[in-house]
C-alpha cells in the first residue's frame, strides 16, 4: 500500500499577491542571487516574509522519501533547479513561485517540523490527523538516516569530536551551500501568470485543484477547502467579518467530523468505519468538492472562467459571482451539513447508512461516487416524499446491495474514475428501491431489471469464476474482504426497519413509548436508526392515531 504523502503546508503561509503592508514597500535596491538554509529558521527575519500565493495548492504530494533526498541532496551539493520568487511592491512579502516544495522542504529539517510540530500544529489547530502524524515521523526518521538532524549539523563544528566524519563534512556544506534564486519582476497579474506557466510542467496541477485555485474567491471552492482540513489551515475566508469566519469554520468542523470520523484505519479492523474515507488522501479533495457542487446543483460551466472549459460546457448557464461577504458560502456549506446530516450521525434527520454497506467495496477501497451518490439518493427520497417507503424494504434494500456489491465495482471500472460514476450508481439505487417498494421480491427478476435499464446494461454483469480467483495466500484486499464480511454478518439491526446500524449512529428507543406508559428502564430500550425512532415511528404512529379516530 502507497505511503502517505507528507503535508508540509503550514511551513510557508499564504497570502494574498494584493495585499498592502502598512506604510507600503520600498522597491529594493537588488535582489540576492542565494538563501541560505539558515535563513528558513523560524528565528530568521527572512523566513517571515516568505510566502506562497493564495491560490497555490497544498503543499502535501511528496512521500517521506522524497523529501529526505531532497535534503540529502542539498548537503551533498547535487544540482537542485533554482527557487523562483516575486518580490511583491505593495507588501514587500517575497512570494514562492515555483519551489514551495523544495523551500518547505528545507524548512521542515531546519524547524524539526514535517507536518506535527509546533508551526503545524498551530496551523492546522491541533486539528492533524494520524497519517499525517505518521507521514511526518517516516519523514524526520528518513532524513535523520540520511543525514541527521539540522540541530546534530549545526553543533558538529563546535563539538568535531562529539560527531562522525560524515557528520563534519555535512556540516561545512551546511555552511557553504545556498539554494539558488530566481526573480519574477513585475507586477502582481504578471507574477499569478507565470505561476500557472509555470507549475504546469514537471508535475502539472490536476484539474480540481486547478478549478479550485482559479475559482478561490468563489463560495464552492470555499466550501471545500474548509471541509477538507476542518475549518483549520489557511483561511481562504478570512476577508470575511469575524462572525462570519466562526460560523465557518464551526460548520466545517462538524461536517468533518460527520463524514472524516473516525480515522480509517487499513487494514480493516473494525466496522466503525469513516462515511467519507480517509480524509487525508489525494481524493479527498476532489469527492469534497464534487460535493460541494453536486449538493448545490453546480455544473462546471458556473464556476470555470470561459476560456478554461472543456468541451460539453454550456456558455449559456449563470455564472457563479465571488462571494464577498461569505453569506453564500455559508448557505452551501449548510447544504452540505443538511445532506451530510441526513446520512451519518446521530441526529434525528439521520438514516444512518452504513458505511461497508454503501460507501466501500468488498475489499474495503473506499468509493468516492458511491458515497456523493448514496447522499444524492436520501435527498431524492426526501424531495419524493419517500422516506418511509424507504424505510419499509430498507433490509431487503441493503441486503441485496451486501450480496450484489461488485456491481458497484462493475460501474465504477466501467464509467472510470472519480465521480463519473455517480449518476449509474444513483440509477441502480432507484430502480432497486422502485422495484422493492412495488412488491417484486423475486431477486432474479430485479437483477434482470437493473440489467436492462440503458445506463447500467452494458457494465452489470454476473460474477464469474474468474473474478472469484485467489492465490495460496490471502492477500490484504482478501483479508479485509473476510473482516468486512464478519463485522457486516454481526452488525446490530435496528428494531425497526431491521437494517444493519452503524456504530456513530445509534439511537436508543422506548419499546413502549412514555405516552403509553414506557419507563427507562433497559429492558424498554431497544436500538434504531436515529430517523427510525424519530420520522419513521413518530409518522406511524400519527397514521395509527388518526386511523382510530377516523374508525
Amino acid at each position: 500500500m502507497a505511503k502517505h504523502l507528507v503535508n508540509l503546508d503550514a511551513l510557508i503561509k499564504r497570502e494574498d499577491f494584493r495585499i498592502v503592508a502598512p506604510g507600503g514597500a520600498s522597491g529594493p535596491s537588488s535582489l540576492t542571487n542565494t538563501m541560505k538554509v539558515t535563513e528558513l529558521s523560524i528565528e530568521s527575519l527572512t523566513y517571515h516574509v516568505l510566502r506562497k500565493p493564495d491560490f497555490q495548492r497544498e503543499t502535501s504530494n511528496w512521500t517521506p522519501e522524497k523529501v529526505a533526498e531532497l535534503v540529502e541532496s542539498f548537503l551533498e551539493g547535487d544540482l537542485i533547479p533554482s527557487i523562483i520568487l516575486w518580490r511583491s511592491p505593495e507588501s514587500g512579502n517575497i512570494f514562492v513561485i515555483d519551489g514551495a516544495h523544495r523551500l518547505s522542504a528545507l524548512a521542515a529539517w531546519v524547524n524539526d517540523d514535517y507536518g506535527d510540530k509546533d508551526i503545524s500544529v498551530k496551523f492546522f489547530a491541533n486539528n492533524i490527523p494520524r497519517e499525517q502524524r505518521r507521514a511526518a515521523e517516516a519523514a524526520r526518521q528518513a532524513v535523520e538516516e540520511r543525514v541527521g538532524t539540522y540541530i546534530s549539523l549545526a553543533s558538529a563544528l563546535r563539538h568535531p569530536e562529539e560527531s562522525t566524519e560524515k557528520q563534519t563534512r555535512l556540516a561545512r556544506n551546511l555552511s557553504s551551500f545556498a539554494v539558488h534564486l530566481q526573480w519574477v519582476v513585475g507586477e502582481a497579474g504578471k507574477a499569478e501568470d507565470s505561476f500557472y506557466r509555470i507549475n504546469q510542467h514537471a508535475t502539472p496541477i490536476n484539474q480540481t485543484e486547478l478549478d479550485i485555485i482559479k475559482a478561490r474567491r468563489k463560495p464552492n471552492a470555499m466550501a471545500a477547502r474548509a471541509f477538507i482540513r476542518a475549518g483549520t489551515g489557511h483561511k481562504y475566508w478570512s476577508e470575511f467579518d469575524a462572525p462570519t469566519q466562526a460560523k465557518i469554520e464551526s460548520i466545517a468542523e462538524e461536517v468533518y467530523a460527520l463524514i472524516f470520523k473516525p480515522d480509517l484505519e487499513m487494514p480493516i479492523r473494525s466496522a466503525d468505519l469513516p462515511a467519507g474515507g480517509n480524509g487525508y488522501s489525494a481524493d479527498s479533495l476532489n469527492m469534497v468538492f464534487g460535493l460541494v457542487n453536486w449538493v448545490n446543483g453546480l455544473k462546471p460551466e458556473m464556476w470555470q472562467r470561459s476560456e478554461d472549459r472543456r468541451s460539453g460546457g454550456s456558455a449559456s448557464s449563470e455564472m457563479l459571482p465571488d462571494d464577498r461577504d461569505g453569506s453564500a458560502t455559508m448557505q452551501f456549506m449548510q447544504s452540505v451539513w443538511r445532506a451530510a446530516s441526513r446520512i451519518a450521525g446521530n441526529g434525528p434527520a439521520s438514516l444512518g447508512f452504513h458505511p461497508a454497506v454503501y460507501f466501500y467495496g468488498s475489499t474495503g477501497r473506499f468509493q468516492p461516487s458511491a458515497f456523493v451518490a448514496a447522499v444524492e439518493f436520501a435527498l431524492e427520497l426526501e424531495r419524493r416524499r419517500d422516506l418511509h417507503k424507504f424505510t419499509d424494504v430498507r433490509s431487503r434494500f441493503e441486503d441485496f446491495l451486501v450480496k450484489y456489491n461488485y456491481f458497484r465495482n462493475q460501474l465504477s471500472k466501467g464509467y472510470g474514475g472519480g465521480l463519473r460514476p455517480l449518476q449509474p450508481i444513483l440509477q441502480m439505487y432507484l430502480t432497486l428501491f422502485e422495484e422493492l417498494s412495488s412488491g417484486e421480491s423475486n431477486e432474479v427478476a430485479i437483477v434482470a431489471k437493473l440489467r436492462a435499464h440503458p445506463r447500467l446494461m452494458s457494465h452489470l454483469k454476473p460474477q464469474s469464476t474468474e473474478d472469484r480467483k485467489h492465490g495460496r495466500n490471502f492477500s490484504s484486499e482478501t483479508k479485509n474482504t473476510i473482516y468486512l464480511r464478519t463485522y457486516l454478518s454481526s452488525a446490530p439491526s435496528c428494531a425497526l426497519c431491521a437494517a444493519r446500524v452503524p456504530k456513530g449512529s445509534m439511537s436508543i428507543d422506548h419499546k413502549i413509548r412514555k405516552e403509553g406508559g414506557g419507563t427507562g428502564a433497559p429492558e424498554n430500550g431497544q436500538v434504531t436508526h436515529p430517523y427510525c425512532n424519530t420520522g419513521y415511528k413518530e409518522g406511524a404512529h400519527s397514521r395509527a392515531s388518526r386511523k382510530v379516530k377516523e374508525g
